[in-house]
């Protein structure tokens, strides 16, 4: 449903406002199955003091709680920012189908992961998912720089 991809991409960015607003990370998630929102995250690590809530993270958490299952076969991740690897495996256990990203760590020169991006993971463990890029790009970077924790990285 590519005429979703906006409205999906907005409810993350939503999330990453509201994660933003409580001291985190401003990155949000969505997990869509069949035009269904099934599961809502936004970064919670600093609120949380857990290095392991990620916005995907908490996204697949609460999918696979309302679903009563670990199983998201079909489902798509909508997400504000790439995945780190923790989260982009994350997503291949909880079987995702679709990943949907704003904005990438390569365009905003993030380096805390090397030469790290979605495709050269799941390359690297001969897995694949069907990956969409450049929804609502320009405002899931605005959410990042308008963050009081972003510096720019240097060129």
């Amino acid at each position: 449903m590519p005429e979703d991809h906006d409205r999906f991409m907005g409810l993350a960015i939503e999330e990453a406002e509201r994660g933003k607003a409580e001291g985190n990370i401003p990155v949000g998630s969505v997990i869509v199955r069949d035009g269904e929102v099934i599961g809502r995250g936004r970064n919670r690590v600093a609120s949380d003091s857990d290095p392991t809530c990620h916005a995907e993270v908490d996204a697949l958490r609460d999918a696979c709680r309302n679903l009563d299952s670990p199983d998201l076969s079909g489902a798509a991740c909508y997400t504000t920012m790439e995945p780190c690897p923790m989260c982009c495996w994350a997503l291949q256990e909880a079987r995702v189908a679709r990943l949907v990203l704003g904005a990438r760590h390569a365009e905003m020169r993030r380096t805390d992961y090397g030469r790290y991006s979605v495709e050269t993971l799941l390359e690297l463990a001969g897995r694949s998912m069907d990956i969409v890029t450049g929804v609502r790009t320009a405002e899931c970077e605005a959410v990042r720089r308008n963050w009081s924790g972003w510096v720019e990285p240097e060129a």
